[in-house]
């Protein structure tokens, strides 16, 4: 993980610390006592248990690892009414040459959820509605083509 600030809620930051103390507490435990069991099989270089085990072992250390870079580079949101679109707002806009609005929520990377609204601040959409105002025209630059948004709310 590079060391670039995660934006976390309170909410997903607090659930990332519960997925990590329950890796190291309650996962570890299990996979030390599947890995005993696989070793009283007896030969370890064709013991399927064994090898199942180790690489549960493996992507579990892997994710703890992950979680405690994420945790320690994480800046907590908080969503306070401002002028300007920060991580944590609601953008509502308005896309060019329609009249129905859609709501976009500027999130962190780990929060990512298009189907809620929910875009990344380092997605071509999420760049171009950061730090922008109520009134402010913009252009994004997205794979499938330009799209023109006009802000009409922040909250």
């Amino acid at each position: 993980m590079s060391d670039e600030k995660e934006y976390l809620t309170q909410v997903k930051y607090d659930e990332f610390e519960k997925e990590l103390l329950n890796l190291r507490k309650e996962k570890r435990k299990e996979i030390a006592e599947k890995l005993e069991y696989a070793k009283s099989l007896g030969d370890l270089s064709e013991n399927a248990e064994y090898q199942e085990a180790r690489e549960e072992q493996a992507h579990v250390e892997s994710r703890i690892a992950y979680l405690k870079s994420l945790l320690q580079s994480a800046e907590i949101v908080s969503t306070k009414k401002t002028d300007t679109s920060t991580v944590g707002s609601k953008v509502t806009v308005v896309r060019g040459g329609s009249s129905t609005s859609e709501v976009f929520s500027l999130v962190g990377s780990e929060e990512i959820d298009t189907d809620a609204g929910k875009v990344s601040v380092n997605s071509p959409i999420g760049r171009g509605l950061l730090g922008r105002k109520k009134g402010d025209e913009v252009t994004v630059q997205t794979p499938k083509g330009d799209i023109v948004f006009a802000v009409k709310e922040i909250n």
